[in-house]
């Protein structure tokens, strides 16, 4: 015989499944809630169910991300042009092929996140954290990247012409075949970099730190090389191609030698 105690459990635990269902059903019917990263508030509710149609549709209403958490997001081939995207945590995000032109993405973290074919042409990155990413063959041309951190991005074959990367560091970053023509490199780091094959003509890399770094059969026709510094032992490949460009040169003690150029 079931006694009334066990009729009002059995009742209790009903109501708790039934409480379950409508929440599955509301998170159904909402779609996806991106939170910010820091405080974990929803910036954007979005009725889409995919992370790409969520951030174009918040895109399209002009929502602002600035501080989104969408690390590790699914954002292949998305419209994200001229989206603000300021501080927001996009480490690990495959961005392959998408349409970043003229986003304001400053300060934010791409790390290890995969840009390759990507359009970044006009976008903003100054200080942002792009070490370890993969931008192979994305457009960066006109690009600001002033003092963000590429350490170990993957940039062979990349649109960097006229893009501004002064300060930035890019220390044993590969860019090799990279398209760097025109390209604002003041005090940049470059230290170990592969910039071989890459096309520098024009580039401005006065104060740079090239120590270590391969330019072998680099074009630096034009180039502005004044008061960089760059490894001059025994064995170095690119003391010849670098004399055709260099004016000033400072050593790592930081003194200053003219180099009379030879055309």
């Amino acid at each position: 015989m079931i006694t009334k105690e066990q009729v009002l459990e059995n009742l209790e635990e009903c109501k708790k499944y039934i409480q379950e269902a409508e929440n599955i059903k509301e998170e159904k019917v909402l779609g996806i809630a991106i939170k910010n990263r820091f405080t974990g508030d929803i910036i954007f509710q979005s009725t889409k169910t995919t992370y790409k149609e969520a951030v174009e549709e918040a895109i399209k209403s002009e929502a602002n991300l600035s501080g989104a958490d969408l690390s590790k997001a699914n954002l292949s081939k998305a419209y994200l042009s001229k989206a603000y995207l300021i501080g927001a945590n996009l480490s690990e995000a495959d961005l392959s092929k998408a349409n970043l032109s003229g986003a304001d993405l400053s300060g934010a973290d791409l790390s290890w996140a995969d840009l390759s074919g990507a359009d970044l042409s006009e976008a903003y990155l100054s200080g942002a954290d792009l070490s370890g990413a993969d931008l192979s063959k994305a457009n960066l041309s006109k690009a600001y990247l002033s003092e963000a951190y590429l350490s170990k991005a993957y940039l062979s074959e990349a649109n960097l012409s006229g893009a501004d990367l002064s300060e930035a560091n890019l220390s044993k970053a590969n860019l090799s075949k990279a398209y760097l023509s025109k390209a604002y490199l003041i005090g940049a780091n470059l230290s170990e970099a592969d910039l071989s094959k890459a096309n520098l003509s024009g580039a401005d890399l006065s104060g740079a730190d090239l120590s270590w770094a391969d330019l072998s059969g680099a074009d630096l026709s034009e180039a502005k090389l004044d008061g960089c510094l760059f490894y001059m032992g025994n064995g170095n490949r690119n003391f010849e191609a670098l004399c055709k460009a260099i004016k000033t040169i400072r050593h790592n003690d930081g003194s200053f030698e003219e180099i009379t150029s030879s055309k």
